[in-house]
């Protein structure tokens, strides 16, 4: 039974995590399901596409407190059941995989940036704080979330190692689960580094277009007969009037 607590925890991680907040709230909030729209990723960045800056933030709070709940839990209650560091990190890693590849939607998923926050706040309140303000900081000056997602991610097993043994413990495993996220991230946001390196990389803020509908073919041929119809009366000669003429 001892060695069953690692396994049940990491499943029970990525099943938390593989539930993706931002198609829910989209749908409670009778908004347009963010895989159809901006970039067709669904996390908080193209939920805010959708205009809801509420939806932003409750898709963004939710989906970094499934990563942050079972590393918690796992870090606060799991020495009494045999869980330490090793099956932190696991855990951690878990929850960040089920939001990118949810098992309830298809495996088709977000690219885990608030989820990793959130497994880092688990790990260390000093160490997701510390990341956030990289976030931010990258954000704030050039005005792309991918840029300062793919910054936080480099920096954060940077971070952890150096600062380790001063503001946390560092511990090996929890340093190669922090690493192979920010691999994953790297990842996700290939075709985010594509369009930055070719300038067309959308920036922070900018709502999606909408699809303008084009007009039907019957109304563009009724238009064209109004106008046709018009011109035609206009340009038509007018018969003389019997009556001026008459001799």
């Amino acid at each position: 039974m001892q060695n069953f607590w690692p396994v049940l925890a990491v499943i029970a991680a990525y099943l938390i995590g593989s539930l993706s907040f931002a198609v829910i709230v989209s749908r409670v909030m009778g908004l347009n399901d963010p895989r159809t729209f901006g970039s067709k990723n669904p996390g908080a960045t193209n939920v805010l596409r959708s205009g809801s800056k509420a939806a932003a933030i409750i898709t963004l709070l939710l989906d970094a407190a499934k990563g942050w709940l079972p590393v918690m839990l796992v870090g606060s209650y799991g020495p009494r059941f045999g869980l330490h560091d090793g099956t932190l990190a696991m855990v951690g890693l878990a929850a960040f995989l089920g939001h990118l590849y949810p098992v309830f939607f298809r495996f088709v998923g977000g690219k885990g940036v608030a989820t990793a926050l959130g497994v880092l706040v688990g790990v260390s309140g000093w160490l997701g704080l510390a990341t956030l303000l990289i976030w931010v900081l990258m954000a704030l000056g050039f005005r792309y979330s991918s840029l300062a997602s793919i910054t936080a991610a480099v920096m954060a097993p940077v971070v952890y190692v150096l600062a380790g043994d001063t503001f946390w413990i560092m511990n090996a495993s929890v340093a190669f689960g922090i690493t192979v996220m920010a691999l994953f991230l790297l990842y996700r946001h290939a075709e985010n580094i594509n369009r930055l390196i070719k300038g067309t990389e959308s920036k922070l803020g900018k709502k999606a277009e909408s699809p303008v509908a084009a007009p039907s073919h019957g109304a563009r041929r009724g238009h064209s007969h109004r106008r046709s119809g018009k011109l035609a009366h206009s340009t038509e000669p007018q018969p003389p009037h019997s009556d001026k003429h008459r001799p």
